[in-house]
């Protein structure tokens, strides 16, 4: 994929699942339309950049 970043074991980017998630479409919705994607990839890749946007926000 040119060094762009995929779910492991698949060729589907991560920027998929933001876009679709910024779009308003569901986890679900995603998962149906990319089944290589297992659902824990999914909900680690999100964990991780919940984890990253905390450490690296600006404070209030």
């Amino acid at each position: 994929m040119g060094g762009t970043p995929v779910f492991i074991g698949t060729r589907v980017p991560i920027k998929t699942l933001i876009d679709y998630l910024e779009a308003g479409d569901s986890l679900n919705e995603f998962l149906d339309h990319f089944p290589s994607v297992s659902r824990q990839q999914a909900i680690s890749l999100l964990e991780l950049a919940k984890e990253m946007l905390t450490v690296y926000a600006n404070p209030a």
